[in-house]
């Protein structure tokens, strides 16, 4: 099985190391694997790009084939969408610079595709709050769907359901809402109760600022529930969201 890594980098010289060495660091399982690992750089304006190329050796020791793109983009679901027009694996995983796999992340994915036949699976995540303590993100399926049992960076998928229905570039959270639209579709998904990925909390998605957080309230509301068919009471499942970012960080 064949699974491509995609990494979006805008000016992540800080911590795009440590993004590209979990890659490296990734353990056989039962099912055999390779892996395509792409750069997508948007251009970056520090070190980002160097970096990233001093890891070539080291893929080409690993059997990695690894490939790195810089040009300006128009945001981050752009330059995934880019990245998946340029994968060749059977199964592509996105992991943004700053988070990081755990060594058993590939593995799980090839044996779980293998396994279950299935077109996208997920698991949970290790998140890292600033004070430095951290605590695991289930991840689950339920009748009503939240994102709090979602996690992307430990989201796999099948390549030609990301190259049917590519990311909308409408909102902030248009990964959510590429989960709700297969979902909604009746697609194959599958959890799996492994911690796979570890994100560190204090982006874009979880800035306390109250203007931020009515912007990423009426991107939830209106481009992942209200696209995808999913009911006006969602409204109060994205404010519940937000209202629990500013209480607890």
């Amino acid at each position: 099985m064949k699974l491509t890594v995609i990494t979006i980098a805008y000016n992540s010289a800080k911590d795009i190391g440590r993004t590209i060495e979990s890659v490296l660091a990734q353990e056989q399982g039962e099912t055999p694997w390779a892996i395509e690992y792409l750069i997508i750089d948007g251009a970056s304006n520090d070190d980002t790009v160097a970096i990233a190329e001093s890891y070539i050796p080291a893929m080409a020791d690993k059997g990695i084939d690894y490939r790195i793109s810089s040009e300006p983009d128009k945001g981050i679901y752009d330059a995934m969408n880019k990245g998946i027009g340029l994968a060749t694996g059977d199964v592509i995983g996105i992991l943004n610079s700053g988070d990081w796999y755990e060594p058993i992340a590939a593995a799980t994915a090839a044996d779980t595709f293998a396994g279950t036949g299935c077109d996208l699976m997920y698991a949970n995540i290790r998140m890292h709050k600033r004070d430095g303590s951290t605590f695991v993100k289930k991840a689950r399926q339920r009748r009503y769907q939240t994102s709090r049992d979602w996690n992307h960076p430990t989201t796999f998928v099948r390549a030609e359901l990301y190259r049917q229905y590519p990311f909308r570039c409408l909102g902030i959270h248009d990964d959510y809402g590429f989960f709700l639209q297969m979902r909604q579709q009746g697609r194959h998904i599958v959890t799996v109760d492994k911690v796979l990925a570890d994100f560190v909390m204090g982006g874009a998605s979880n800035r306390k600022d109250f203007k931020a957080a009515r912007k990423r309230i009426a991107d939830r509301y209106r481009y992942c529930y209200r696209i995808n068919g999913y009911s006006r009471l969602y409204l109060m499942e994205c404010v519940a969201i937000e209202a629990a970012k500013m209480l607890l960080g």
